[in-house]
């Protein structure tokens, strides 16, 4: 008698199947990280941009006592952590037109908007200084310092964690992206008119793989780590329903963020979208407006990161002390005392520029 057709599918390790992998499991072991060759200890300098969700990355690896970054750090530890006064970076192609003007191989031609108190704010920043500048002049000035600081960024991490939050984006015309429309914050520019850019998967697939090329061309031994954030759309520009821009959005990212993984060796993909996004948490994960990522959320998301990333050895897991803990990169030694991991816990508030667009519509 005839042996039937061998079945590909008997045998496959258990996180291969629905029921075992995400049915059978209780919110708070739901663990979607199979492996990873990388591991970041307290020696190696990590540095973060991105959506608004990059920010609780940033403020978890500093409460942990790990060698975050921070080539501008805040002023007081109630402001928002970048490693670089940035803010938010939303778009691939920003992220990268970052990495050019930091080198002076983008020269944006619009470098100042004026509120409506007669303060001028950065096009690229706009939350960043709250008390803004007198003078377009001062706003290229203080820009000249902060792309120091950015090539800082590029040039020390060894790993890089890049949050991609959005498709949709608004373009000045000589193709600088901005992270909000001038009309939002502003009431008059420098420069000329912005227009609406909605990115395809290629355009940004393209786009990523020109920055993964032009960073490792600056810092050849930097790892870069993608994710996508599980924030969805505060608005869309899209003539249809929110919910449905929101899907192409993270599902276009998805897919950016795969192939870019695929493609290179110094690329890993980090499901933060997946563990708040899962059936097995119920949507238990955000706020009452079915968009904020509660504090729960995103502490199980960084236990998983921690689990898979960090080495075991380096994490704190200690409640702080009046102690100080000293963090060494291979270069440079940063005291970070244990009442500022604390301080970094207990921020609430996240910068995120794209909260501005409930105030042109909706509720």
């Amino acid at each position: 008698m005839e042996e039937g057709l061998s079945h590909p599918y008997r045998g496959l390790p258990e996180h291969m199947f629905w029921k075992s992998a995400v049915e059978d499991q209780a919110p708070q072991s739901f663990d979607p990280v199979i492996d990873s060759k990388l591991r970041i200890s307290r020696h190696d300098v990590v540095a973060a941009a991105g959506s608004c969700f990059a920010q609780h990355i940033a403020r978890h690896l500093v409460a942990s006592g790990f060698n975050y970054l921070q080539a501008e750090p805040p002023k007081t530890p109630s402001e928002p952590i970048f490693s670089a006064q940035y803010g938010n970076v939303y778009t691939i192609r920003q992220l990268r037109q970052l990495l050019l003007r930091a080198y002076g191989l983008h020269r944006p031609t619009d470098i100042a908007w004026r509120r409506d108190d007669g303060k001028w704010i950065d096009p690229l920043r706009p939350q960043m200084f709250p008390e803004g500048f007198l003078s377009p002049a001062e706003v290229e000035a203080a820009a000249i310092e902060h792309l120091r600081a950015v090539r800082r960024v590029f040039e020390e991490s060894r790993v890089f964690i890049f949050t991609l939050g959005l498709t949709e984006s608004w373009m000045a015309e000589d193709g600088t992206i901005v992270p909000i429309p001038p009309g939002v914050v502003a009431v008059e520019t420098t420069g000329g008119r912005y227009s609406f850019h909605n990115f395809t998967a290629v355009e940004m697939i393209n786009e990523m793989g020109r920055f993964i090329a032009d960073f490792r061309g600056v810092n050849p031994e930097a790892h870069v780590i993608l994710t996508v954030s599980p924030v969805p759309l505060v608005a869309t520009y899209e003539n249809r329903h929110v919910l449905v821009s929101n899907t192409y959005s993270k599902s276009a990212l998805r897919v950016v963020a795969e192939e870019a993984a695929r493609a290179n060796d110094n690329v890993t993909y980090f499901p933060s979208y997946e563990i708040i996004m899962s059936p097995s948490v119920r949507f238990g994960y955000f706020c009452s407006d079915l968009r904020s990522v509660t504090d729960v959320g995103v502490s199980h998301v960084m236990q998983i990161f921690a689990r898979h990333f960090l080495q075991e050895s380096d994490v704190t897991t200690a409640e702080p002390s009046h102690s100080t803990v000293r963090v060494e990169a291979p270069e440079s030694k940063v005291l970070v005392s244990s009442e500022l991991q604390k301080s970094f816990q207990q921020i609430e508030g996240i910068l995120c520029d794209e909260e501005l667009l409930h105030a042109g519509g909706g509720r």
